[in-house]
């Protein structure tokens, strides 16, 4: 049997997604980095960018320009996504009918809402979106949201649990402006945004939201974008003290330092390699392995380390890519999700 079909019997597996979100907002850097995607292939999603991205007076044009760069042959891997205006800007549904009424729908990796102030907002946008996606005869594709709110932040657990979500992500430096000063600036930056107890209470919150209900934390930017050991410690301690699972570039020199600090080591995933072929050769009963015992509860951690060994791009031992390759459908965390909402 398929792993999936063991570890998560009738339910959907959780969400995997590339380690790095890059963003890109002019015409120049949108272009840049697809040709970078080309080259390195879906190691990493781009998030075209139509809120930051387009000048004052040029929303609708630069929002016509993602959805034809997204649905153009140059989306080679179908992993380019977009980020709209916040819900209560005049633009948010001029963004989304120019992306999900065109042939764009069809090749949308995600969308990204920002500045939600909570479950209410994130349902607007789901309805505003379904019903637009809807209308070209298309699916909705998933969602991803950003919390930098505090009203995002108090109702965190709902979002996650929506079944539209696939991902939420923390936008530190407007999480920290709502606090109108009573967070020092320096919590933008490292070490302050690991350290100051509310900057790290938000982003414990999200991540453990999101592992509650299967779905994807993904770390905010850092603002340092030639020095990449910052990039990699930044990368480093999200992973490991805060359990996010992606990260966001904002440059080019940023993406495979974090791709390369997020993604599993080869030695992770021999381990995981081993064990789950030795599992899956007793019919995923109890295993032994170097001294230690190993069932389902241990299955599940090794499988989340092939995911992401399979999503950056690594090679994968002998025996295991087939499993990526014949991913029951209804296990597939890439298949469109139902647009039931829950409230």
């Amino acid at each position: 049997m398929h792993p999936t079909q063991v570890l998560f019997p009738g339910t959907r597996q959780p969400v995997s997604l590339p380690v790095c979100d890059h963003y890109a907002g002019s015409e120049k850097l949108m272009r840049k980095s697809i040709a970078l995607q080309q080259e390195l292939g879906p190691l990493f999603d781009i998030t075209l960018d139509c809120e930051d991205g387009a000048s004052a007076g040029n929303e609708a044009a630069h929002a016509h320009l993602v959805a034809t760069l997204i649905s153009s042959d140059d989306n080679r891997y179908g992993r380019i996504g977009a980020r709209v205006h916040d819900v209560a800007s005049p633009y948010f549904e001029s963004d989304v009918t120019s992306i999900c009424q065109t042939a764009a729908a069809a090749r949308l990796a995600y969308m990204m809402v920002p500045k939600v102030d909570g479950l209410d907002d994130v349902l607007r946008a789901i309805n505003l979106i379904d019903r637009h996606t809807n209308a070209a005869g298309r699916r909705m594709a998933p969602l991803h949201i950003l919390i930098e709110t505090h009203g995002a932040l108090r109702e965190v657990q709902a979002i996650a649990a929506l079944p539209q979500v696939e991902s939420l992500s923390f936008g530190v430096m407007d999480f920290v402006s709502a606090h109108d000063g009573a967070i020092p600036g320096s919590a933008m930056r490292s070490p302050g945004q690991f350290n100051h107890p509310l900057v790290a209470r938000a982003k414990l919150e999200i991540a453990a939201a999101c592992h509650a209900y299967g779905k994807v934390p993904s770390h905010n930017v850092t603002t340092e974008i030639h020095d990449t050991a910052v990039v990699r410690a930044d990368a480093t301690r999200a992973a490991q003290e805060f359990g996010y699972t992606r990260m966001w570039s904002i440059h080019p020199n940023q993406i495979q330092a974090i791709v390369q600090t997020l993604a599993p080591a080869d030695a992770e995933i021999d381990q995981a390699a081993q064990i789950l072929l030795k599992a899956s050769a007793v019919q995923w009963g109890p295993i032994q392995h170097l001294g230690t015992l190993h069932d389902r509860a241990s299955y599940r951690y090794y499988w989340s380390i092939l995911q992401r060994g399979h999503t950056s791009g690594a090679e994968l031992p002998t025996g295991i890519a087939d499993w990526f390759t014949a991913t029951p459908k209804q296990h597939d965390a890439s298949a469109p999700i139902s647009t039931t909402l829950q409230h």
